[in-house]
């Protein structure tokens, strides 16, 4: 399970890394574009799909898939996802700097590691609470 965990978990963040990449270097887009609303379905839509993907996966390597390993194989891709979507961002957020958080719907007047502790945890208990439902 760890191997689907990681390849499906991963994927769902490389595509929150293509979108940050696309959004914020190739085609940058202002903090009040009507876009950055996008960015959460992408994200939620690449989860749903890598959830499904993984579950059809492990029941297709052990044949009847119970309730109990769905949600097992569900966690473990948001986990994998909550995990390495959280480094990106810490480490894009050191390289870049605070002008990375421009988006976030924090006042302007929070001190930068306040706006990136509550948007890491943020994302992190988030992925892992929708992974639950999806």
């Amino acid at each position: 399970m760890l191997k689907l965990a990681l390849k499906y978990g991963l994927m769902i963040t490389i595509v929150v890394i293509v979108w940050v990449v696309i959004t914020h270097f190739v085609f940058p887009l202002a903090p009040t574009s009507k876009l950055n609303g996008l960015a959460p379905v992408i994200f939620n839509l690449a989860a749903i799909v890598a959830i499904y993907l993984a579950i059809k996966a492990r029941k297709s390597e052990i044949g009847e898939l119970i309730f109990k390993d769905g949600i097992k194989t569900g966690l473990a891709v948001s986990l994998v996802y909550a995990i390495s979507a959280c480094i990106f961002f810490l480490i894009l957020l050191l390289m870049v700097g605070p002008t990375l958080m421009s988006n976030e719907p924090m006042p302007a007047d929070y001190p930068i590691w306040k706006v990136a502790l509550t948007a890491t945890v943020g994302m992190c208990f988030g992925s892992l609470s929708l992974g639950l439902v999806y």
